[in-house]
Parts: C-alpha cells; structure tokens; sequence
C-alpha cells in the first residue's frame, strides 16, 4: 500500500494559493496595519483554528458529505456574504468618517497616524474575526475536500493520517504566507504612515470584502 504524498507538487502549488490574497489575508494586513506585527499574527490563529477544524472533518470523511450538501454549503455560503458585507461595510463606513474629520485640519495629512499609538483591540476579538471569515467560507472547505486529495497516490487506502498531514502542512505554509501579510501591514504603520493614506488602505480592504462578497454570492459549488 503506497500512501506517500506528493510533496514535490504540494509544496508549491499550496504556496501559490496560501499567498493569494483573500478575505482573511486583507485583514491579516489590516491588522498588522492598525495594531502592529505581534497582535496581527497572534489573531490569525483564529483563521487556523478553523481551518484545523476542516482538515480534521475530511479526514474523517465529513468533508465530502457537507461539500455535496447544498443546504449545507448554501448555509455557510450565505453566512460568509452576510459577514464579510457587514465587515467591508463597516471598515468603509469608518475609512469614510475619518476622511471627514480629517478635512480641514491641514497638518493631519502629513503627521504620523497618532491613533496607531492606541492600545489595540484585544486578541480574542481579532483572532474571532479570523475565525469567522475563515469558518464562514465554504469554498476553505471543499478547498481542503478537493485540493489536499490531489497529492495523494492513487488507489491509496487508509488516507487519514496522510490527509492530516497535508492540511498540517498547507496551514503551517498559510501561516507563513500570513506572517508575510502581518509583516508587510505593521512595516507600514512603523513608516509612520498618516492618517489619510491608513484611512486610504482601510477603505481599499473594505472595499476588497465587498468584491470577494459578491464572487462568494455569485458562485456554486
């Protein structure tokens, strides 16, 4: 019985995908933006703890019957639109607000943003954030149904253990991918970057949620 996985094709291919940006990446930047590296990484554990969750589902086989479900896949789906509208709202709603209060101050634009000294949000609530884009997204789930069996050697048996270690394997590369996305977010906010151009970055990520609201809405199975 040969259940060797196919990592020469995996590691790549899970790369290109990992890096891709997404919901959950945007906010991972966002927060690294806002609130600095620590507290960036530290809440995208929120996004792998779902996605422990999948990869333990499909190895058990559940994976597949709720991704040919489509009351089930309808359900998560339509809870991943309603969320991610409501949080691309919200965080264009306050990019929009700031803008305003920011007109007319003259030096505003050029002083470091001032509210990054601000303590951050807490953990829980960020990492609840990540956990919520990531658990809502159908498409993570039948991404881990559909893309891990592929580098597993046909006409294998007893698949769990080799499907455990490649959703291990894809989360610890999408957590390096999401290192990269807190990194390059809390690079910026030690730049000194100011008001308008934070207010600016906030408003394109509300923005994106919105675009990847509509493709999730608009897509089947």
């Amino acid at each position: 019985m040969n259940t060797d996985v196919e990592w020469a094709a995996f590691v790549p291919s899970a790369l290109l995908l990992a890096a891709t940006p997404g919901a959950n990446q945007l906010l991972t930047l966002r927060n690294g933006l806002r609130h600095g590296l620590a507290p960036a990484v530290s809440a995208s554990l929120g996004r792998f703890t779902a996605f422990a969750w999948m990869v333990a589902a499909v190895a058990a086989g559940l994976g597949a019957v709720l991704a040919a479900s489509e009351v089930a896949f309808n359900t998560i789906k339509w809870c991943g639109v309603g969320y991610l509208l409501w949080l691309g709202t919200r965080t264009v709603v306050a990019a929009v607000r700031g803008q305003s209060r920011g007109k007319g101050e003259g030096k505003a634009d050029r002083d470091v943003d001032t509210a990054n000294t601000r303590a951050p949000r807490s953990s829980w609530r960020l990492a609840r954030q990540e956990f919520l884009v990531a658990a809502t997204n159908p498409k993570a789930l039948i991404l881990f149904t559909v893309f891990l069996p592929q580098f597993l050697p046909r006409g294998a048996e007893g698949v769990a253990v080799p499907l455990l270690a490649l959703g291990a394997a894809y989360i610890g590369i999408e957590f390096c991918c999401a290192f990269g996305y807190a990194a390059l977010g809390s690079r910026l906010r030690s730049m000194g970057i100011t008001r308008r151009a934070r207010r600016w970055l906030d408003g394109l990520t509300g923005v994106a949620m919105l675009g990847l609201a509509a493709w999730l809405a608009t897509e089947n199975r």
